[in-house]
């Protein structure tokens, strides 16, 4: 793989990353905006959403610290 294909797949697990933390701070905020509603099983499937999502930056994490000890 080329030099500038690994940047660019760093460039973008870094993008996917910080984009997917954003949207799990985002569902937080609105499932606790639900449950001030009274809508409780809307603020769990938020926050169960915002778990799925915190999971799935699991494997982009393991793949940019990959890319990161490859440095040199």
């Amino acid at each position: 793989m080329g030099n500038a294909e690994t940047e660019k797949i760093k460039i973008l697990l870094n993008h996917w990353i910080g984009h997917n933390k954003e949207h799990i701070q985002e569902f937080r905020e609105w499932a606790e905006k639900a449950k001030r509603l009274g809508e409780a099983e809307t603020s769990d499937d938020l926050l169960e959403a915002a778990q799925d999502i915190d999971k799935a930056n699991e494997p982009l994490l393991r793949a940019l610290r990959r890319f990161e000890s490859k440095k040199g």
